[in-house]
Formats: C-alpha cells, sequence, structure tokens
C-alpha cells in the first residue's frame, strides 16, 4: 500500500530535485524499527528514513547516520546521500535481493571482505558507547517492566566496564540477513546502476553477484570484534560457522585469530543485554506480539545463565 509523501519529506525531496513533480507515492518497508520508506517520483526512486519524534530508539540518530555515508560517499560501500532536514534522511535506492538467512550463512567468506573494506574506513568521529545505550534503554522503559535481573545484568557491566578495543573501526553494528542485498553482476564493461550510483572496485563481487550492506542507522566508531560478535549473535552462528568468521577475518585484518575470538567473548554478555533491551523497548511502543514474544526469549535466554 502507498501513501502520501509526507510535507516535511516532500520538502526534502524538492531541495534536493527541483524539477521533481511533487506529487509521488510513500511505500513503507517492513523493518524492525518501522521508520523507512521507499519514494517513487516519476522514475526516480529513492529512500526516506525518519527520525521518530516520539518512538525513540537509542542509537539511532538520522543527523549521524547522514553525516557518516556522506564520509563514506566514494567508497563504494554506503548509498547515495541527497539530504538531511525536518527529520528526514533522504538517500539513492539500492535494488537488489535481500538474503535468506539460509544464503546469509552461505556467503560468510565472502562477507567478509567486504566488512574487512568497511573497518579500513577512516573513523566516523561518533564513538559507540555500549553502556550508555543500555542505559538509555533502561531509562525509557516503563518502570512496571522493569525487573531484577534486567537491573542485575546491567549493574553487572557497569561496575565491569567495556572491554578495551582490540581495534577501532567504523562499524555498521547491524549485520544480518535482512541487511545484506545481492545484486547482479554485468559482464564485460558494463555498469550496473544502484539508484543514482554505479559499482565500483569497491564492491564485493561473489561470482556474478555483489553483496552490499544496507541500513546504517546504528553505524558508529568500535571494537572490530564487537562488531563480529554481533554478527554471531544476531545470526545464529554455531560453533563451527564462528570460527570460520573469526579465522577469515583475522587472516584478512592480521589478527591473531584466539586474541579476535577471546574478544568477540568479552562482548557477549553486552550484546544480549542490548538484544533483550531492544526488543523489549520496542514491545513497549508498538505493542506487536512479535517483538513481546523476542524480549521473552531473550530475557530467559539472559537470565538463565
Amino acid at each position: 500500500m502507498s501513501y502520501s509523501i509526507d510535507p516535511a519529506l516532500g520538502r526534502v525531496i524538492t531541495q534536493q530535485f527541483p524539477a521533481a513533480k511533487s506529487a509521488g507515492s510513500f511505500f513503507p518497508l517492513s523493518g524492525l524499527t518501522g521508520q523507512t520508506g521507499k519514494v517513487v517520483i516519476g522514475e526516480k526512486v529513492l529512500l526516506a528514513r525518519h527520525q521518530h519524534p516520539v518512538n525513540v530508539i537509542p542509537g539511532v540518530d538520522r543527523r549521524r547516520e547522514y553525516h557518516i555515508l556522506r564520509k563514506l560517499s566514494g567508497s563504494g560501500l554506503g548509498p547515495a546521500v541527497y539530504g538531511f532536514a525536518d527529520r528526514w534522511l533522504l538517500l539513492g535506492w539500492q535494488p537488489g535481493e535481500v538474503l535468506s538467512p539460509q544464503q546469509f550463512l552461505q556467503q560468510l567468506d565472502a562477507l567478509v571482505p567486504l566488512i574487512a573494506r568497511l573497518h579500513s574506513q577512516s573513523l566516523s568521529g561518533y564513538r559507540l558507547s555500549l553502556l550508555r545505550l543500555l542505559e538509555q534503554y533502561w531509562l525509557l522503559s516503563h518502570p512496571a517492566r522493569r525487573h531484577c535481573g534486567w537491573l542485575r545484568a546491567l549493574r553487572r557491566l557497569q561496575q565491569q566496564g567495556e572491554p578495551k578495543p582490540l581495534r577501532l573501526a567504523l562499524l555498521h553494528m547491524d549485520i544480518h540477513a535482512g541487511n545484506v542485498i545481492s545484486s547482479q553482476q554485468l559482464s564485460g564493461r558494463e555498469t550496473a546502476c544502484k539508484g543514482d550510483e554505479t559499482l565500483t572496485d569497491n564492491d564485493t563481487i561473489t561470482g556474478s553477484q555483489t553483496l552490499r550492506l544496507i541500513d546504517w542507522e546504528y553505524a558508529s566508531d568500535g571494537d572490530v570484534a564487537l562488531e563480529l560478535a554481533a554478527i554471531v549473535a544476531g545470526n545464529g552462528l554455531h560453533g563451527q560457522q564462528q570460527a570460520q568468521l573469526t579465522a577469515a577475518y583475522a587472516a584478512a585484518q592480521r589478527l591473531d585469530p584466539a586474541v579476535l575470538a577471546r574478544q568477540m567473548q568479552r562482548w557477549q554478555p553486552w550484546l544480549k543485554l542490548l538484544m533483550a533491551s531492544w526488543y523489549e523497548l520496542r514491545w513497549q511502543q508498538t505493542q506487536e506480539e512479535t517483538f513481546f514474544t523476542l524480549a521473552a526469549q531473550a530475557w530467559q535466554r539472559l537470565l538463565s545463565e
């Protein structure tokens, strides 16, 4: 179902594309934050991301996302960036097929060069504080939903303090099957268009396919081991798959795989509490049964340890 374009978003579009007709369609995209939509104006296809003024999600800041993606312009890693105003971020559309969970696991080796290339970019200047995020989730939650197990887990991490980074880099922090797209590579000297961009040597190509990351709303500077640990936790990688990912990344980045694996393990308690807190807050904001179920499962895993 399509909707008319929000007037504030319409002003951003008009500023960037004065010749574009004002009439257009907005197609909400299915996603966990529910703040993104596809915009179609004539033959122009764009991606619009909104900063909700009420349902705040810790770690999501469209202005930061805008500046980071602008820094990545020319790297081939991110979408075209058109503007940010009135809580709307306007980006180029990136066509392609979203990987299924099974395809994601099959492409682990192919994803490593893409992740390593991202981690080789200049720092953004936006440092991630996982402790601050966890504290924000606690404060934003309804008092009736706060429980002793949550508080104990948070206090334990406050006392420990965040692990010292193994290596600082620009992180995506939301790499899972739904945020990796695959598009066909054209043969010869042809190029494939991605919104208003073309493929570059920086794209990760697997056979006849190109893999790219989408949804950069949590991107910031942090420990590379945290990124890998998040991939393990968020995609349910088992022991062999985790070892495969760790070894491939360590080889690509000239790190000791044993040291990297230990650092990834240090981040796991932080990620378990982050996932439980995220699902909990999203259920409170949306009252969607899916989030309630995921929150209950996450709390059970966390509190059973």
